[in-house]
């Protein structure tokens, strides 16, 4: 049986649409400071962290490495204060992006432009929040950016954070596209893992925070999508065998 014809791209966006982590990590460094703690993730540290989708989960988690007896502290007072770091660092990250500070990665726009022009849906599918989606894209592709996309599946609509696949089951059924009809893009290991649990075919660009990873199961690994195209993308689409 013939595959089916590819319709949609679903692509993460830290990491994979740009190289962001390393402005996130600044960013989280700003917050701590601005909250008068005496952290400091470098770039061993965050590469470490990076395991822990999501800022707050990965906030939480580092604070129990740190402090064993966390456990003493008020729940509420817990949240309210990892909820004011994030704040924070958010709008870190939000001004550092304004100021020119990350730039999409080689390719992105290009397949997008292409996709778009050939009738393709286009989607993402992460676990960042809609603001730091919102400065990036605003950025990079301008005021409108929104109508690029059928679809975004983001921390606000799928809480529970990749390497479960809730955020791309919620794309394919705001597509209306079964997974056989579309691709992914990733560049971590939970990312892969999220994509492929939700059978969706993954196309992986790691970068200098992710090279380590497993991509074990990915359609392909490719170093950025420079030199990847649509026809590409529909030959390799094609070789699957469903």
């Amino acid at each position: 049986m013939a595959p089916a014809a590819l319709q949609a791209l679903i692509f993460d966006v830290d990491g994979t649409l740009a190289d962001t982590e390393s402005v996130h990590m600044a960013a989280f460094n700003h917050a701590f400071k601005e909250m008068n703690m005496d952290w400091q993730w470098d770039v061993a540290l965050y590469t470490e962290l990076l395991n822990i989708s999501g800022g707050k989960e990965r906030i939480l988690h580092y604070w129990k490495q740190v402090n064993p007896d966390i456990k003493a502290l008020d729940a509420q007072a817990l949240n309210d204060r990892i909820s004011r770091i994030h704040e924070l660092k958010t709008a870190a990250y939000e001004n550092a992006v304004n100021s020119g500070a990350v730039s999409l990665r080689p390719g992105v726009l290009k397949l997008m432009d292409e996709a778009l022009s050939a009738g393709l849906q286009l989607a993402i599918a992460t676990t960042t929040s809609p603001v730091n989606i919102a400065a990036l894209l605003r950025h990079a592709i301008g005021s409108d950016w929104r109508m690029n996309f059928t679809a975004i599946g983001d921390a606000s609509t799928a809480p529970i954070k990749k390497p479960h696949p809730q955020v791309y089951l919620q794309m394919l059924e705001a597509l209306q596209l079964p997974a056989t009809q579309c691709l992914a893009f990733e560049d971590s290991s939970n990312g892969l893992r999220s994509a492929m649990a939700a059978k969706l075919a993954t196309i992986v660009t790691p970068n200098s925070f992710t090279a380590h990873h497993d991509f074990t199961g990915a359609l392909k690994v490719v170093p950025d999508l420079s030199q990847v195209n649509l026809q590409q993308l529909r030959q390799w689409h094609g070789t699957l065998r469903r």
